[in-house]
């Protein structure tokens, strides 16, 4: 049976029904083993709680649900002038001084700010409240061009669908990629967006004929990771010169080609990690990295573990 980790969730009154409901339905109904995230919604105001979406809410649990969770969740604030209760600040240092991750979803990153966990560290928020969050909170080193952003066992996310992204990474990080993909298939979303990836995409869909035969040879692309792939060679399959196609591409995925390619590189081994019993090296070749010992630099480097230590992880074994 898999490790229990159990979520606490912090509403309030005037919250926002969809960044409530996100990572409720991601360690609820879309995940492949809820059983292994016990979810509770908590709040500090009595009575039923107002939603922006015309009905209320009726919460179980008051801040006490913080001092057990080993996730602790604020999905977004109502007001970035409205300083929250002492109360939930100091709830919030207790749960990261005992060591629960502390994720601000959204305007949930005012809260963390707020009670000084943010000092001196890294954070992302929604970006039209980025100029904003920066005048309020200047001691945090905002990055509001990513969709979300770790700092030590301190996670923020940009607005709405980048919330869903950040849950999912979560739970990635305890299931495994191959269970985040089952659970980004049920919500019939992206299954794995990397947190660096930028915000405000331009045009996120194929929007012209080039664009439409960019995202072709992405198809493609993704289909033979274990052949080179040189940003020239993929701009003549695509009928554009090096600097359209770069133009194009970023347009398109908010990424470099290069920072694309390592991306779909690292997801594709971490599903072999996970489900095979490859030895590394052929992973690595399967995957396209020029060696082992290139593979284990990316990716001690993007996740902070070996892949043996990620495999292990993931299978016991």
């Amino acid at each position: 049976m898999p490790r229990v980790h159990p979520v606490a969730i912090l509403a309030f009154d005037r919250i926002s029904a969809f960044h409530l409901a996100a990572p409720c339905v991601v360690f609820g109904e879309a995940c492949p083993l809820p059983e292994c995230f016990p979810v509770q919604v908590c709040a500090w105001e009595a009575g039923p709680l107002r939603t922006t979406s015309g009905f209320t809410l009726s919460v179980e649990h008051g801040l006490e649900a913080l001092a057990s969770a080993e996730v602790v969740i604020v999905p977004s604030w109502r007001d970035p002038a409205e300083r929250a209760p002492e109360a939930v600040l100091d709830a919030l240092r207790a749960a990261h001084a005992r060591g629960a991750q502390v994720v601000g979803l959204c305007l949930g990153a005012y809260l963390l700010a707020q009670a000084g966990l943010l000092d001196g560290r890294g954070a992302t928020t929604h970006w039209a409240y980025a100029a904003d969050f920066a005048r309020r909170h200047p001691q945090v080193r905002l990055n509001a061009d990513v969709l979300y952003l770790a700092d030590g066992a301190l996670l923020t996310s940009a607005g709405t669908a980048a919330a869903l992204d950040c849950c999912l990474q979560l739970l990635r990080e305890r299931l495994g990629a191959e269970d985040a993909n089952r659970a980004a298939r049920r919500l019939v979303i992206a299954p794995h967006r990397a947190g660096g990836q930028a915000q405000f995409i331009e045009r996120p869909l194929p929007s012209t004929r080039d664009d439409a035969r960019l995202a072709g040879l992405l198809d493609e692309v993704r289909a033979q990771l274990d052949a080179p792939h040189s940003l020239d060679a993929l701009a003549a399959r695509a009928l554009m010169s090096r600097r359209t196609f770069t133009r194009h591409f970023r347009q398109l995925t908010g990424q470099s080609f290069q920072a694309w390619l390592l991306g779909e590189r690292l997801a594709f081994s971490q599903r072999l990690l996970e489900v095979s019993a490859l030895p590394i090296e052929r992973i690595a070749a399967l995957a396209g990295f020029g060696s082992p010992e290139a593979f284990r630099l990316h990716f001690r480097r993007s996740f902070a573990v070996s892949p043996s230590a990620w495999r292990q992880a993931f299978t016991g074994g």
